[in-house]
């Protein structure tokens, strides 16, 4: 494994009863970048998602995480290296924004040891600090807009306090104010804070201007590409993605796909 790598998959097969989503898959995820997995429905991209965050198991294949395999990871010691937004999350209505992001110490709980708590404090103020909700820390979390609730949702992830981030579709639901927010958001926490931030999204031209790297398969589950985004999409590219033309344009500076 590279040591620029933060995951390594190597012979990746997995299969939904009878149907084989991936078949030999091998890729690499470096660290301290921002990678989006792009593909069509039903492509594989969310079971990846899956696969990685311990969510599914393989059924074929190795996953190395810093250089250990992945099913020799126990969850709790994954939890204090790996933080996940899912696309849909819930919660108790009622519940405080400090109280849900506090949530985010439990792997690093310490049977309530006054120096456990102290630090436990630090990373709560450090994390709606840096996502900006800490004007909201006594609102309930159904007070809340879309937005607000997604960054919510990352502050209680990044009070976990770790150097890998995963971000399921982050912008759904949310509109374009709010979209644009987030992926600044995330932008800034690979830039300001070295995080590794492994995410999925449907949005080409948002994974385009906000990754490092794009990881792009095939409806079969394949990988099609892999590189940084002016490398990766393309019209041939695009066209085994999602199996239509689709063109591109340059405007100041950065590739558009055209999707009307």
């Amino acid at each position: 494994m590279e040591n620029n790598d933060c995951f390594e998959i190597r012979h990746l097969n997995f299969s939904y009863g009878n149907k084989q989503i991936f078949r030999d898959l091998n890729l690499s995820l470096p660290q301290g970048k921002i990678t989006t997995i792009l593909g069509g429905n039903g492509c594989g991209k969310s079971t990846l998602f899956q696969i990685l965050t311990k969510n599914l198991k393989a059924t074929g294949g190795k996953i190395f995480l810093n250089g250990q395999q992945l099913d020799q990871i126990g969850l709790k010691q994954f939890a204090r290296k790996v933080a996940i937004v899912h696309q849909n999350n819930t919660a108790p209505g009622d519940i405080l924004v400090e109280q849900l992001v506090a949530y985010g110490r439990i792997p690093f709980s310490y049977l309530g040891k006054a120096e456990s708590r102290e630090n436990d404090e630090k990373m709560i103020e450090r994390a709606m600090k840096i996502t900006g909700i800490t004007s909201l820390r006594k609102k309930p979390v159904y007070a809340l807009s879309g937005g607000q609730r997604q960054r919510v949702w990352i502050a209680m992830a990044l009070a976990q306090g770790t150097k890998v981030l995963f971000l399921d579709e982050p912008t759904t639901f949310l509109d374009v104010r709010y979209q644009l927010q987030i992926l600044r958001l995330v932008r800034q926490l690979n830039e300001k804070l070295g995080m590794t931030i492994i995410m999925v999204l449907h949005d080409i031209n948002q994974a385009v201007n906000y990754s490092d790297e794009i990881v792009a398969l095939s409806p079969q589950g394949d990988l099609v590409a892999q590189g940084v985004p002016e490398d990766v999409i393309s019209k041939p590219v695009l066209k085994r993605v999602y199996g239509v033309e689709l063109e591109t344009v340059e405007a100041q500076e950065r590739r558009i796909v055209l999707t009307i």
